[in-house]
């Protein structure tokens, strides 16, 4: 079809200025050649003009299929906003491409290599010259990096939306592309109807608001104004033989020798554009920043604030503003991703090699031919014991045995292995190698491992069956290594590629290719989940090295030290450490399965002098020491060191754990999945503390080589302070260490606020929020997200908490804040010892009992049978949970359970 002229957009569209369209007519190229070709776009060049404004460069913004430029509006408009506002003046000139949209509908079929002609003749109608940067999304995306590639002159920078510039071999297009390019449907579905538009638009995350869909369908209103939508999809290159082929191989092996900044959003949860892509992009721009968006889809730029995170890309890493001549120490929130930093005030940077680096197997190599004890796994009746000679020639033999199947450095590799000597030989294989471990707590459930695991895209799995099932079933990336026996016909089914046994025969004959260096990525670890969707967070050799170190110093590790390994984030570390370690008998995705009983088979099997177990693990730990035998309570006595961290232990029960082993100091580390050690205290100095007028839970006073910052919060619970050790200062924790992470993984945003600057270095936002002694002990008193926006300023929770909880009747408190933000009022929610049948209003008596403990007026108490939790730590109260409920039971409405 053709004779269909360009025309600008109706008046009225949502978010749509009329002054940003505009129509430009440009030579046609290509199969247009000698004809003129009239595009619309939207383009905020003659509004800058109108401003007297000089853009510092040009964002060329290309939409997909079945979209329009309508796509990019808010894009526009921010742009617009920030040059207002005194910032870096960016054009954006977001085209509709030729048979889309508003633009011009020829009847011309365009293929890929024609589309990123016709783009060509735009820019070079529009006279547009670098800086340029390109955006893209679908397969607008593909064309935007063919001009990139074209135009390397101009080009700035290349930012993608969800798209694809490669399909591997031997994987199949996504399903609702095939069914839409099939011949029997292609143009009913794509033009006659508007089943593919209509598809696509129910794609967003949440679904489109009636009036911006009705805008996206606006051009395509007809079945000859959506011929270009057809023709897209019949574009698709879905075989080699495809015409298109040849122009996305070239496109594709041009990004990959792209060396500008480039930025990649993302929606994960795309039945078109996945991971997978993404990950083939990331391969190619190994530089990126890269950001997922939990939740959102393939309509990224609907379901998520993308905008303003080009518009801060732009400024900060494509054509950054010169540094203010205050200078560093201004305390506002870094505005880079962890790449290299400046050395903090300890002398040594976060991630830096230090004068002599031990990478992490140094200790497994010096003695390995040691025949006493290395690691001890609890799993059966008999304790499998191996030793420091055979676990150093099994990691030797698996890492060259990788090596030889084709592992790579920097290749990721996912374990789903139960703790124990297989899982630590792999590990140390791997590092040796330099493939980077991805390591995911099975306690995240189903839904968070797979998330985990498909975020992280590993190029391979290593697992016993059950993790393999898991993998084959919910879709897992990777060439499966199946870790133990399994039939053929299972191997088949499960589509494992190689077992473990024989790829440590490969490796008996194969070479060790060189070490991987300090600065290289060692570790994807994801953090619990406790606190919203699981983060990987990445570590390099330097930085899991000086974990090692920093653990040994302070708890004075030797080789003679022995240790009981019941907690997940430190089962690994014996080999490191250079000293034996066991891990006990019980099920890790669930720790409170480990018993008094197993913990002493453990300590006896390995003469253990420390032993770390999970707060979660405890309970049950004291629960069960009525089952110990004397043989078992002569083990334990011999722990020196008892170690309880990942969540907040009550000094009741650190005394009742602690009483199973006479002889131990309790300690209680206080860390996270992004700085595994912080500060330390022991039993006896939350004694100590316990006279002390402050609010919240003691946690000590920072190990060796660690800072301890609080910035402080504003009226609006914001933490703007400069961050500062002055005693008495309610604020959010940073933290500074040598052990601190890298980065998170491919969330980009994510790292940037989470990153501190102070003038000293870079710090980690821990998003705890409490104060510093004059002691320099550190209390936390709650999360930032949990701080009530009071009329007499913010209120942090533990401390009220802690009070309520003083109340004969009540087990467990929770103080949150019902109300607009700023004047929000404390409501006090409370679960009884006697737990009532319902939920809701405290009787009279309870209410002025909890009223009359509250260090603040409280404007009501509310009781539950039980508190919201999160699935990883029992200990930890859903206090955002339990404000949503607090909130509606107060307005009148059904109170049932929160």
């Amino acid at each position: 079809m053709s004779g269909l002229p360009a025309r600008t957009p109706p008046p009225g569209l949502p978010q749509l200025d009329p002054a940003w369209s505009r129509l430009v007519e440009v030579d046609g190229v290509g199969a247009d050649a000698g004809q003129r070709r009239t595009w619309h776009c939207l383009d905020t060049g003659p509004v800058l003009a109108e401003r007297g404004v000089q853009p510092v460069g040009t964002v060329l913004a290309v939409h997909g299929n079945p979209t329009w430029s309508y796509l990019w509006r808010r894009l526009v408009a921010g742009s617009l906003e920030r040059a207002a506002q005194g910032g870096p003046a960016w054009r954006v000139v977001a085209v509709d491409q030729l048979e889309m949209g508003w633009s011009e509908r020829t009847g011309t079929r365009r293929g890929l290599a024609q589309r990123v002609a016709d783009l060509g003749a735009l820019t070079a109608g529009l006279g547009l010259t670098g800086p340029v940067v390109t955006l893209g999304h679908d397969w607008g995306g593909v064309v935007s990096l063919g001009w990139a590639v074209d135009h390397r002159a101009d080009l700035a920078g290349v930012a993608l939306l969800n798209t694809a510039v490669h399909q591997p071999a031997g994987t199949p297009v996504p399903g609702v592309l095939r069914l839409a390019s099939a011949r029997p449907v292609l143009h009913a579905g794509t033009v006659t109807t508007t089943a593919f538009l209509d598809t696509t638009l129910a794609l967003a995350r949440p679904a489109l608001a009636a009036d911006v869909a009705a805008a996206y369908r606006a051009p395509y209103r007809s079945a000859d104004r959506r011929d270009g939508i057809g023709g897209f999809v019949a574009d698709i290159p879905a075989e080699p033989s495809h015409a298109s082929t040849p122009e996305l191989d070239r496109v594709a092996a041009g990004v990959a020798a792209l060396d500008v900044p480039a930025l990649l959003q993302w929606g994960p949860r795309d039945p078109v554009f996945s991971d997978r892509y993404l990950d083939d992009l990331v391969d190619r721009l190994p530089h990126a920043r890269v950001h997922r968006y939990e939740g959102a889809g393939h309509l990224v730029a609907e379901d998520a604030p993308y905008a303003p995170a080009v518009l801060d890309w732009l400024g900060e890493e494509v054509l950054p503003a010169p540094e203010p001549e205050s200078g560093p120490e201004s305390g506002t929130a870094s505005t880079t991703a962890s790449t290299t930093a400046s050395e903090p005030a300890s002398g040594t940077a976060p991630g830096s090699a230090g004068p002599g680096f031990e990478p992490l197997w140094a200790r497994l190599d010096a003695r390995a031919d040691d025949d006493g004890p290395a690691v001890i796994g609890m799993t059966s009746d008999r304790p499998l014991v191996v030793s420091w000679r055979l676990l150093a020639r099994r990691v030797r033999e698996i890492a060259a045995g990788l090596h030889a199947v084709g592992v790579r450095r920097g290749d990721r590799v996912a374990l789903l292995v139960q703790p124990g000597p297989t899982l630590t030989a792999l590990v140390y294989a791997c590092l040796r190698l330099g493939a980077v471990v991805v390591v995911a707590d099975a306690g995240l459930g189903v839904r968070g491992l797979s998330r985990a695991e498909r975020g992280a895209q590993p190029d391979y799995v290593v697992g016993e069956t059950r993790g393999l099932a898991a993998a084959r079933a919910l879709g897992w990336p990777g060439v499966r290594i199946a870790a133990g026996p399994l039939p053929a016909a299972a191997r088949a089914a499960l589509g494992v590629r190689h077992r473990l046994v024989n790829v440590a025969d490969l490796g008996r004959s194969g070479a060790l290719p060189p070490e991987p260096g300090p600065q290289d990525e060692a570790a994807v670890l994801f953090t619990s989940g406790s606190t919203g969707p699981a983060k990987g967070v990445v570590y390099t050799h330097a930085q899991l090295s000086a974990v090692r170190d920093a653990l040994a110093a302070h708890f004075d590790v030797t080789p003679e030290t022995g240790l009981v390994t019941g907690f997940a984030p430190f089962a690994l570390l014996g080999p490191a450490l250079g000293t034996r370690s066991a891990t006990p008998r019980m099920d890790v995705s669930a720790p409170r399965t480990l018993t008094a009983r197993a913990v002493a088979e453990a300590a006896a099997a390995s003469d253990a002098r420390i032993a770390f177990l999970s707060p979660a693990a405890i309970l049950n730990v004291v629960a069960t020491a009525d089952a110990l035998t004397d043989a078992d309570r002569a083990a334990l006595a011999g722990v020196r060191t008892f170690l309880s961290t990942g969540a907040p232990v009550s000094a009741d029960l650190l005394a009742s754990t602690a009483a199973l082993m006479p002889h131990a100091t309790a300690h209680t580390p206080y860390g996270m999945t992004e700085c595994l050690l912080v500060t330390d205290v022991t039993l006896d100095g939350i004694r100590a503390a316990a006279d002390a007028p402050d609010a919240g839970v003691c946690v000590g006073e920072p190990v060796p080589g660690v800072q301890v910052r609080v910035s402080a919060l504003d009226s609006g619970g914001a933490a703007t302070g400069e961050p500062g050790t002055a005693a008495g200062v309610l604020g959010e924790v940073v933290v500074s260490a040598p052990h601190l992470k890298q980065r998170y993984d491919r969330l980009w945003l994510t790292d940037r606020a989470a990153e501190r600057a102070t003038g000293h270095g870079r710090w980690h936002r821990t998003g705890d929020v409490g104060h510093l002694d004059a002691e320099g002990r550190l209390w936390i008193e709650g999360r930032l997200a949990h701080v009530l926006t009071t009329p007499d300023g913010p209120l942090a929770p533990v401390g009220p908490e802690q009070h309520v909880e003083r109340v004969a009747a009540v087990r467990r408190a929770a103080v949150v804040g019902v109300g607009p933000a700023g004047v929000q009022q404390p409501v006090a929610v409370v679960e009884l010892h006697a737990a009532p049948r319902r939920a809701g209003l405290a009787d009279a008596d309870l209410a002025d009992a909890v009223r009359a403990a509250a260090p603040v007026p409280l404007a009501a108490v509310l009781v539950v049978p039980a508190m919201p939790t999160d699935i990883r730590h029992n200990s930890k109260i859903d206090r955002t949970r339990l404000a949503a409920w607090a909130e509606r039971v107060l307005a009148g409405g059904p109170v049932g359970r929160p």
